[in-house]
């Protein structure tokens, strides 16, 4: 797949989705500095995932694939990592060089990160800053700005840490640091944010605590557990399908064992709001993350405004939520969304610029945009520009735009949902490409 050729139409069967990628990414590096082997089960084969797998084998752990789909770890302990033959490429994954950046950080070793030409574009200062404070030695272009990085042998001194703006990779990554610490590292959160680090590194023994607003870690008295987990379905993806069924005339859709973690379930909870009716069943739990079935219709949406503690629970799907939008009766308002600015494109701008191809009544400003609805959106070429999720997000408006939409170098989809143009067919779509 390059370019992906679609047509309307809408969304009907039964399906699951690709392994959660912020799951997949914590699971394979917290495998790494655990004691023994760990089990990873349906872990996402995507490119950023890849991108970590990379690097911990770069670092001396061993990885095995004894049946498709599951990974034995072998994991090396806090302390058995192993200085890098060669720089460490993170290729276009911002959540594998944030989350090194903290493990790295405490090594006894020299060590650099490095990426595409894209996340080297991408602000590191976020954790280069606090980890400075600890006592990290962390060279880098533009003093630390972005990538590459460098990392010499250091002595870690916890810190008492208030978030500027609620970020799992920048909590995540100060948690990290604190397993390598003398004394207590405490981070504070200004508002919710992904709980993934938290979960998974308490199940697996380390110290971490929560007390509302704040979470602390510090050096393990004890060896880390290995892991024995099944990896749920990533909401980041099903949200792509889920928004088509719910805008796609004619669509019955249900997407089975997809991870609802309360932190990660924004835009669902927003699709209610909208008027949408989607039924959640069939509860369960993997690796303590809840998950369950998804039951999908399509509904008539009214307009909602986006802000505050919401936008950090769903700022992934923003740029399907400006297709979703576009059906929806009444004016839009999405604030306080800044952070799109700086994910793999400047997000507000792509996503308003290319659904405007598609005749999507859109507005750009600072923190976000406005859209006003309902709108026929007629088919027409579009560019992913080399985004995965505005790749996907585009093809979605396709279900519902008049004639055919090329979502051209669409094959960035596979960052995070290997095989999306496959489930897209499964479910009845008409493609070419």
């Amino acid at each position: 797949m390059s370019n992906l050729h679609i047509y309307p139409g809408p969304l009907i069967g039964k399906t699951t989705v690709p392994a959660d990628k912020s799951i997949t990414h914590r699971a394979l590096m917290f495998a790494a500095i655990a004691e023994g082997v760990s089990r990873v089960r349906n872990y996402l084969d995507g490119g950023d995932c890849r991108a970590t797998l990379s690097v911990i084998q770069a670092l001396g752990v061993e990885v095995e694939e004894p049946e498709e789909g599951t990974l034995l770890i072998s994991g090396r302990g806090l302390n058995g990592l192993c200085e890098p033959e060669d720089v460490l490429d993170c290729v276009n994954s911002g959540t594998t060089a944030r989350l090194m950046a903290g493990l790295l950080a405490g090594q006894r070793f020299h060590s650099v990160l490095t990426g595409s030409a894209q996340l080297r574009r991408r602000p590191m200062l976020r954790v280069v800053g606090p980890l400075r404070g600890m006592g990290a030695d962390i060279g880098g272009r533009e003093e630390g700005r972005y990538l590459p990085l460098s990392f010499r042998a250091s002595r870690l001194q916890g810190i008492d840490y208030t978030l500027p703006v609620a970020s799992a990779q920048v909590k995540s990554c100060l948690l990290l640091a604190g397993l390598y610490a003398e004394g207590l590292t405490i981070v504070r959160e200004p508002g919710p944010a992904r709980d993934h680090t938290e979960r998974m590194l308490a199940a697996m023994g380390a110290p971490i605590h929560r007390l509302g607003p704040q979470i602390t870690s510090e050096r393990p008295a004890r060896p880390l557990d290995p892991l024995d987990i099944s990896i749920p379905g990533d909401f980041s993806s099903a949200a792509f399908l889920l928004a088509g069924a719910v805008i796609a005339p004619g669509s019955r859709l249900t997407l089975t064992g997809v991870g609802v973690n309360p932190t990660r379930r924004g835009l669902l909870d927003v699709l209610v709001e909208m008027g949408a009716e989607i039924v959640l069943d069939n509860w369960g739990e993997s690796g303590g993350e809840p998950t369950g079935d998804l039951h999908v219709y399509p509904s008539q949406l009214r307009a909602v405004t986006v802000g505050g503690d919401t936008v950090v629970t769903m700022i992934d799907e923003m740029p399907v939520f400006a297709v979703l939008a576009t059906q929806a009766e009444g004016v839009t308002v999405v604030k306080d969304a800044a952070e799109l600015r700086v994910k793999e494109t400047d997000r507000i701008a792509t996503t308003v610029q290319e659904l405007r191809k598609l005749g999507a009544q859109i507005e750009e400003r600072d923190d976000g945009f406005v859209v006003e609805g309902p709108t026929r959106l007629r088919g027409a070429r579009v560019y992913s520009h080399g985004d995965h999720r505005l790749a996907m997000a585009l093809a979605i408006a396709g279900l519902v735009a008049e004639g055919m939409t090329v979502v051209e170098e669409a094959e960035c989809a596979y960052d995070s949902f290997p095989g999306f143009e496959r489930t897209l067919a499964r479910l009845g779509v008409k493609l070419e490409g």
